[in-house]
């Protein structure tokens, strides 16, 4: 990484600290878990049995996962990409921006890099909050057991890696709408439509071609719920493949565009 692009993204990443996209990631991240731990917290009598089972951390992160995948995640990355790419739009600075020394490649680059980043933050966010929403009942009841066992970091991480990959294609696709269009209800309205869409068409033998989807088809599979298989590739795979082709499309197309700002 040259100096430039460094620089690019860190003034890109204090940006964000000052917009809605960094309240919403933080809100994002810790809404699921705060929900879970006071639904547990007030029906502690019921679900206490469910802290003796040995895989109670894997049950408790695949629960509040349960919500991410099909709709928190999906929205949450349409609005955050939406927010993030509209800073310039909405001060109307693209001007300063273009004119500042760096390339068309390296503004382009700087940003995506920021939302990929946020949508790291996101999960770490999420997972931290898992921890301590189910820990806090067994700390705050003494009649509730700690789970047994050590927390399974490894087997979190491999979960978290997997949904991150699946969510791939949706911000690459939201962040080429956000900044393509100058209308933020354009990306707004796209995201809404296509989650909608990928919600709708779970229950579709060809539910594979819906990139929107793959965060719910990972938590089906997991579950043992999902009826139909890709005849083509991992979902993994898919979703990479959606990833770099949108990437690579939205550059081009942010390249060649006449007017940026």
């Amino acid at each position: 990484m040259n100096a430039t692009l460094f620089y690019s993204i860190q003034s890109e990443w204090m940006k964000t600290k000052r917009s809605a996209a960094f309240w919403l990631v933080l809100l994002g991240g810790f809404f699921t878990p705060g929900i879970l731990c006071l639904i547990y917290m007030v029906y502690i009598e019921k679900v206490a049995p469910a802290y003796s089972e040995p895989k109670f951390w894997i049950k408790w992160y695949l629960n509040g996962w349960e919500s991410m995948a099909y709709l928190l995640l999906p929205m949450g990355i349409v609005l955050a990409t939406s927010l993030i790419a509209q800073l310039e739009y909405k001060n109307n600075a693209w001007k300063q921006v273009l004119t500042t020394p760096q390339s068309l490649s390296t503004v382009f680059i700087a940003k995506y890099t920021v939302v990929l980043l946020m949508m790291f933050q996101l999960f770490v966010l999420f997972t931290i909050g898992m921890y301590f929403a189910g820990a806090l009942p067994a700390w705050y009841y003494g009649h509730v057991p700690y789970p047994k066992g050590p927390f399974p970091w490894r087997t979190i991480l491999q979960m978290s890696t997997s949904f991150y990959i699946t969510s791939l294609p949706i911000l690459a696709l939201q962040y080429f709408l956000s900044i393509y269009f100058k209308n933020f209800m354009v990306s707004l309205g796209v995201g809404i439509l296509m989650v909608t869409a990928a919600i709708t068409a779970l229950s579709w033998r060809y539910v594979y071609l819906v990139p929107y989807s793959y965060g719910g088809i990972h938590f089906m599979q997991l579950q043992g719920r999902m009826r139909f298989k890709s005849n083509i590739l991992d979902i993994h795979y898919l979703a990479l493949i959606y990833f770099f082709g949108f990437t690579l499309l939205s550059y081009v197309l942010y390249l060649t565009k006449k007017e940026k700002g």
